[in-house]
């Protein structure tokens, strides 16, 4: 009889990996805030292995556009079919009494990829930029984390008129893995063709990318992927681990030490990123608000290992 194929699993992850199990009378008011608005979060939706934390601190990350992503990437959690769900008119109004009920004074917005839509979404981003700091006299700042809007750049215009605090698109992976990580539609070159319009349209705008490690690059990748964001003027670097969601998701090839974590966040400081921010269980999110006020307002390069 032929041998049957063993199907290969991720190793076993270490006991560095651990996170904070959701809880605490916080997390289940903003729990509670989110089910009643009828809003979205990548924090779910994505597995987060943050969740806990997070919203234990009072902070969310909002998904808009709902929670069906047109694209799938093996990497994500989230779901996917050819068509996203009707877009909410009022969902921006939503998420700008949800911050000001939570206190918030830096949010994160992001979406799911809706390739069905003529815009990609854009107009609905840009909307939901605008009722945030309307609805707050301007005392919200607002991060944004986009989908690259099928390299369409006047969508990426529209987002920069809109005047984000931080304009935040993940190239995920290094060169050399991206067509096996991502979506045929994705693209490690229109990931950077996006944040190059960025600065190219408002060059004081702070742009932000992350990176996902264990999947099989190398530190020579790693250090490539840096250099290319630099060169077209990324200013904040974030490193996480990536987690296998599901069996049906890519493995983890390997689980990055925290030691090397910190020496590719002093290799990304050396290349002069505002901030770089490293460590297993940071994603572009993680505590944006902080590191943002902390780090980049200092205009002084930081690695940051958490």
């Amino acid at each position: 009889m032929r041998e049957q194929k063993r199907k290969r699993l991720s190793p076993r992850k270490p006991d560095w990996l651990r996170s904070l199990l959701p809880g605490g009378d916080i997390y289940s008011d903003v729990q509670k805030n989110l089910r009643e608005k009828k809003l979205h979060t990548v924090c779910e939706e994505a597995r987060c292995p943050n969740l806990g934390e997070c919203w234990g601190g009072g902070t969310a990350t909002f998904m808009i556009l709902g929670d069906v992503c047109t694209r799938g990437c093996r990497f994500c959690a989230i779901k996917t079919r050819k068509e996203g769900i009707p877009v909410d008119q009022n969902e921006p109004l939503k998420i700008a009494n949800s911050a000001k009920e939570m206190g918030l004074n830096y949010v994160v917005i992001t979406s799911v990829d809706r390739d069905d839509l003529p815009d990609g979404g854009a107009g609905h981003f840009a909307k939901t930029i605008e009722t945030v700091r309307k609805s707050s006299d301007n005392k919200i700042m607002v991060e944004i984390l986009t989908p690259d809007f099928r390299g369409d750049r006047e969508a990426v215009a529209l987002l920069v008129k809109a005047q984000p605090t931080v304009f935040a698109h993940n190239i995920e992976t290094v060169r050399r893995l991206s067509p096996k990580v991502r979506d045929p539609r994705c693209g490690y070159e229109q990931s950077l063709q996006v944040l190059k319009w960025v600065k190219e349209d408002d060059p004081n705008m702070p742009t932000k990318s992350s990176l996902m490690l264990g999947l099989g690059e190398t530190d020579e990748e790693i250090y490539e992927a840096m250099d290319d964001l630099r060169a077209i003027g990324v200013d904040i670097l974030t490193l996480g681990q990536y987690l296998q969601p599901t069996t049906k998701h890519l493995i983890v090839e390997e689980y990055i030490h925290p030691d090397r974590f910190a020496a590719l966040a002093k290799e990304g400081e050396k290349r002069g990123f505002a901030f770089v921010a490293a460590g297993p269980m940071v994603r572009t999110s993680y505590r944006a608000g902080e590191l943002f006020l902390k780090h980049f307002a200092k205009q002084t390069p930081q690695a940051v290992t958490l």
